[in-house]
């Protein structure tokens, strides 16, 4: 080592923060998603601030899940900051997984979290996760194609509606797709979609005895009609289509209509990415006709702590400094306030900055309708929109969810898929003990 490289590493192992501790590098696991990505490109602002610096673990969002779960399952250590959500909070919080957020400080003002993101993050009141964006899902459509489909989107549509303005929005010669919607494997992905269409036609996952529900014909009329709908207007290969191959063809000027995470509206609208930014609006997701449940999901992407991390107070400060006020702040200043982080503070929808944003009050009200104490028409012993708040959903649900982008890519049909999703399901369920 040369006398420069021993100098630096001298200094860097004493280097301290303004407030005298020691300067921390921070390993972060997180989404490949717009917003997480913005954020770091923001994060000179943080280390500017308290000296600690950032290392950046981006993935995908299945491999993401998967990583991060293998890892605090472990207790691997790999990581001080992983980005999680409503699923998993709870259930890590209970297992002793995760540090308590009760903490923070004053001027960070967690009470300013919305009611719906602070107890999804939340077990037995104990904050566990901070929210870096709130969501739920809603339409997105193009305002052009419907009026030249002569049709018009009601506020609050039903799915029946949407099949029909999705056959007439429908233009293959010029690439154009009535509808896109996921179909990926993933409890998450695709499967998060199919759950709340499920809901929608008044399906659910298990009754009140925990007893698998896809042999009942809500959940074949609920697939079906997807399938078709999909077939008949949906692009080509949806069965690998997520959240950001979606967004991709939306901004691409390729599809009439995605239902998907209303976060998504800044992406959409945004001219520098967007081929379509000022030809969209907006709608509340469908329901079927006569099923008073709606299509939507309730999710946050949220920064916690793993227990046992070496670095625990520089953590904290990094969550406090990203899902701050201040932070949304910096955002607007330098992308504007259609990009700041939705979803997760009440003041957000109480400032007149983005009251003028056009879909804040949209997404609002899509998250305000969502119901995780009640997601479907019939009782169910669980809660959770598009999950079943249990330690078994993730990987009966990632099955599953297989089973279903099997149909979608032709390799099966849809009374074949759901026979192996109830037995599958029940086996998993009466092999965990709930049968």
């Amino acid at each position: 080592m040369s006398f420069n490289q021993a100098l630096y590493a001298a200094t860097a192992m004493t280097l301290v923060t303004a407030s005298g501790a020691l300067a921390e590098n921070l390993v972060i696991a997180t989404v490949n998603n717009g917003d997480m990505i913005r954020m770091q490109g923001l994060t000179q602002d943080f280390t500017d601030k308290t000296g600690h610096t950032v290392e950046w673990v981006t993935l995908e969002e299945n491999v993401l899940r998967q990583r991060v779960t293998t890892d605090i399952a472990a207790k691997g250590g790999s990581f001080d900051i992983m980005t999680i959500g409503m699923y998993e909070t709870p259930i890590w919080g209970a297992n002793g997984w995760l540090v308590s957020l009760d903490d923070l400080s004053a001027e960070y003002d967690a009470d300013d979290i919305l009611p719906a993101m602070r107890a999804g993050l939340s077990h037995d009141g104990t904050l566990y996760a901070a929210p870096f964006y709130g969501e739920s899902s809603m339409i997105m459509y193009r305002t052009d194609l419907i009026e030249q489909a002569g049709l018009e989107m009601p506020d609050a549509p039903t799915w029946q509606f949407i099949r029909e303005a999705a056959a007439a929005m429908t233009d293959r010669d010029n690439d154009i797709n009535g509808i896109c919607l996921r179909g990926k494997a993933g409890w998450g992905e695709g499967g998060a979609f199919i759950t709340v269409t499920g809901n929608s036609f008044g399906a659910r996952w298990f009754d009140e005895d925990w007893n698998a529900q896809f042999d009942q014909p809500e959940w074949k009329e609920a697939l079906t009609f997807f399938v078709d709908m999909m077939e008949e207007s949906g692009p080509t290969g949806y069965a690998t289509n997520g959240f950001n191959e979606n967004l991709n063809l939306f901004q691409q000027g390729k599809c009439g209509m995605w239902i998907d995470a209303t976060v998504a509206a800044s992406f959409v609208t945004n001219p520098d990415d967007s081929t379509v930014a000022d030809k969209v609006g907006f709608a509340l997701a469908p329901n079927s006709e006569g099923v008073d449940r709606k299509a939507n999901w309730l999710w946050a992407w949220a920064l916690a702590v793993p227990a046992g991390t070496q670095k625990e107070a520089a953590a904290k400060e990094f969550i406090e400094w990203a899902t701050s006020k201040d932070y949304i702040e910096l955002v607007a200043e330098n992308e504007g306030w259609a990009n700041v982080p939705p979803g997760a503070r009440t003041s957000l929808y109480e400032n007149p900055n983005y009251q003028a944003v056009p879909f804040a009050q949209k997404t609002l009200d899509s998250i305000l309708a969502a119901d995780p104490t009640n997601p479907t028409v019939k009782p169910v012993p669980y809660v959770g929109v598009q999950f079943v708040a249990i330690p078994e959903f993730a990987g009966i649900a990632t099955e599953v969810s297989q089973e279903f982008s099997a149909v979608y890519a032709g390799q099966q049909t849809v009374d074949e898929a759901l026979a192996k999703a109830q037995a599958l399901t029940n086996d998993a369920m009466e092999a965990a003990g709930y049968r």
